[in-house]
């Protein structure tokens, strides 16, 4: 394909990918009431449950009709993920070979609902980010914070959240593209478990150390199956290279036909 050709259908890749998105945005305009509900619940908690006042506030007259906007974007950009995530691959699928096109697909198709869990489980342990942030507020203290700085950190949890679920793909494509060993990747198991465990005993929903492990488990069990198809993939990588020296050295062993060697008989 010429390179004009590969500029068009960017162009047009990029075109769809930004209708569904602005599709999904205008989808968004109508959630964001009930979605500023929700998100504000955690404070509206602190007040309620705990007597502490915790607020959201719009510093201008114009920021109310800002966040919607912004609001609405990030849900229709969540929602079109599907889409656009998709028309990448489609993109870049036409330049690889069909063994790497399945590859591809496989961490497309798993990329999209791990992303999506990611999201989920933001939106889970959001109340109880808030309520351990704002227990560091001095007694007499007012938490008023201001709608676009709450904002900006819920969509950053998510946003973050969403790409830890997605580690572990990375760490699978990155295995295949022959760049880390599955050893390699094994050998940080204890930090990997530590992190988690710390995460997740912040964002437990509950007391109990039952609702940590129910955290902490979908992230390990991701992790842990990572390695493994990792450590599979290096076998299989191993056991073909091993294939390939052995037809090697068969051949070096065998000596060539000396007519062979002297090229097709003249006619």
């Amino acid at each position: 394909m010429a390179l004009k050709e590969h500029i068009k259908e960017f162009r047009n890749r990029l075109i769809v990918s930004g209708i569904a998105i602005l599709l999904g945005a205008i989808g968004g305009w109508f959630l964001y009431d009930p979605v500023m509900v929700a998100v504000q619940q955690p404070l509206i908690e602190i007040s309620s449950v705990e007597g502490r006042r915790a607020e959201i506030n719009y510093g201008s007259v114009g920021s109310p009709f800002d966040l919607k906007i912004q609001v609405s974007l990030f849900l229709g950009f969540l929602v079109s993920s599907p889409i656009w995530i998709y028309q990448i691959w489609a993109f870049i699928t036409p330049g690889l070979k069909q063994k790497e096109r399945r590859y591809t697909l496989g961490f497309m198709v798993a990329a999209v609902p791990l992303f999506l869990l990611g999201i989920y489980f933001g939106w889970i342990v959001l109340p109880e980010i808030v309520k351990v942030l704002t227990m560091f507020t001095p007694v007499g203290g007012v938490n008023q914070i201001l709608a676009t700085d709450y904002l900006t950190f819920v969509m950053r949890m998510f946003l973050s959240l969403g790409v830890a679920f997605l580690l572990p793909v990375v760490l699978v494509g990155v295995n295949f593209a022959g760049l880390v060993s599955g050893r390699q990747v094994i050998k940080s198991w204890r930090i990997v478990v530590f992190v988690v465990c710390v995460v997740a005993a912040m964002a437990a929903p509950g007391p109990d150390a039952m609702s940590m492990f129910l955290l902490a488990g979908p992230l390990l069990a991701l992790f842990f199956v990572a390695v493994g198809v990792c450590l599979l993939n290096d076998k299989r990588r191993a056991r073909k290279k091993k294939e390939r020296e052995e037809e090697v050295e068969a051949s070096a062993d065998k000596a060539t036909p000396l007519t062979d060697l002297e090229g097709p008989a003249e006619a």
